[in-house]
This record gives C-alpha cells, structure tokens and sequence, in this order.
C-alpha cells in the first residue's frame, strides 16, 4: 500500500515518478484514456479550511473516474472526540482512499496504519507534501531541472512549508536558503535529519542573492491566529519585493502557495508582476494531485 504522508518518506525514485507522470497528466486533461480510480470512492477529512487543496482532489478524483465525499472533522465523530484510530478502522472497510487535512501530523500516520487503505497528507503543521511537489514541479516546466539551483524562501522559517522544501533539497540536492527572524528558523532537529545544502540567515537580501526561485508563504498559518500581532512584528521586512527581486537572477520565479497577503509577505506590485507563475503553480495543483493519485493506485 503506498502513502503521501510526507516528502521525509517518500523516496528519490517516487518523487522523480509523481514530477515525470505530472505533465503528461496536464497535457491530456480532458483526453484520459485510462480512469485509475473508476469504482472507488475517495473521502476528504479535513479539520482546516482550504479553496485551492479541496478543489483540486475534488476535480481530480473525478477526473481519474473516482467519487468523492468531502467530510468536515465536525460533521463526524471526530468533532466530538472520537480518536482518530477508530475513524479509520471503520472508514478502511468503506471506502477505498482518505485525503487529509488537519493539524497533527500524528494523525494522518496514525489514519494510515489504522485504516490500512492509501493516505494523503493534505496538510499536517509538520508537512504539505503535495504543495512541495506542485511548486517543484513549476519550476521544472518552467526553468527545467532544480538539481544545484538556489530556492530562497522568506519568512516563517519553521512553518510547514519550509520543511517541506528542507526535505525535499535534500532529496533533489538544490541548496535551500531560509531567510527568517529569530524565533522563527527551523529547528535544529529537523536540519539534522534532513542533511542537504541548507542555509540559514535573518538576512534577506544575502539569502536572495543569485537565486533561482524565491518563494513565500503567509506569516500567521491557521491555528495561529493568536500570535498575529507578534508574528507581524517580528516578521515585518521578510518581503519579496523589487529589493529581493533586484539582487537575485534576471530570471528569477517568484511563488507563493497562497493565499497571499499583499503588503507583508509579498508586495502588491511584485505579487501582480508575477501572477502568471503563481496562479500557474496554484493550477498545476490539480494535476500534481492527479499524478500523485495515479502513482498510489498504479
């Protein structure tokens, strides 16, 4: 049985299969000849809210021939305190996959080993595996190889999506520069682990410099509402902006996973010069999630 719980898991070869099965897989929306999913229903368990992450497995699903029920934690025992581990005894003898978003990575592994049927991880506070391979597999339509590029990622340094990109340098062997305050860089633990060319800094534009990718995310993720105005503080300068963009390469890709907060993350003049690559990204989604779809059912 094969999961996507997240890219510290997943091996070299699964990955480089899910990014080369991915652009077939877009170049022939609409002209499937094969429906890897026909007779199976899917369920989306998800505890956090979500637009492009729900959309996408949800159209996906469809499109690989599979239906798909989406279930909010509070419209299920969950919401009432049922443990995890009895959720996925009695969903593993229903239905035939689970796509998951919550908080706990504890409880996509947990759902995985209980339920005994494929496993998504739509989103832990430790991971989001399936954005790493869509904004990898962007900058390879786009830029080709990333093996020996710079990735340069500003902001919340021990955010989810920073140690989905420390995980997946080392797996890709580019080197990872994380630009981030104080307080808010990777844990020690999780570098160790890792291995991989990775650079740590609270300066911006060093860590921007001659850079082939910068990326950014949202500075206060869900579930940290309360520490908004710290965060904002503390954070405040952790921009993509003309500065950034101007010391880094001429061709430089700019993404963001989105949503996107202009004026603190990224700048409104900067989000709009490169809209085409992030809506791109944000569409490439869809037919990542297919692939990865694809290759757990193959």
């Amino acid at each position: 049985m094969k999961n996507v719980l997240s890219i510290e898991k997943l091996s070299r070869e699964d990955i480089d299969l899910i990014l080369a099965h991915a652009g077939p897989i877009k170049a022939l929306r609409g002209r499937h000849t094969s429906q890897p999913l026909a007779g199976q229903t899917w369920a989306l368990l998800f505890a956090k809210s979500s637009t492009r992450t729900r959309v996408s497995f949800e159209v996906g699903i469809r499109e690989l021939g599979g239906q798909v029920m989406f279930l909010n934690a509070n419209d299920i025992q969950l919401g009432r305190g049922e443990p995890i581990q009895d959720t996925a005894r009695v969903l593993g003898r229903m239905i035939h996959g689970a796509v998951i978003r919550t908080f706990k990575q504890s409880d996509v592994e947990d759902f995985a080993a209980f339920s005994r049927i494929p496993t998504i991880n739509a989103l832990t506070d430790d991971e989001h595996p399936c954005q790493v391979l869509t904004d990898v597999f962007t900058f390879v339509e786009k830029r080709g190889p990333i093996q020996h590029k710079v990735v340069t990622l500003i902001g919340d340094g021990a955010s989810n999506m920073a140690y989905s990109w420390i995980f997946m340098a080392a797996k890709l062997g580019f080197e990872l520069r994380i630009a981030a305050p104080q307080g808010y860089q990777p844990a020690p633990e999780i570098l160790a682990r890792a291995g991989g060319r990775i650079v740590v800094t609270d300066d911006v534009l060093g860590a921007a410099k001659d850079a082939d990718l910068l990326y950014t995310d949202v500075w206060v993720s869900m579930g940290q509402e309360a520490q908004s105005g710290e965060r904002i503080q503390k954070m405040a300068g952790y921009q993509i902006n003309a500065a950034t963009i101007r010391v880094a390469r001429p061709d430089v890709l700019v993404m963001h996973c989105l949503p996107a907060y202009r004026g603190k993350e990224i700048d409104a003049e900067t989000f709009e010069l490169h809209a085409g690559t992030i809506f791109d990204q944000a569409e490439n989604r869809l037919h990542v999630q297919k692939s990865i779809l694809t290759w757990i059912c193959g």
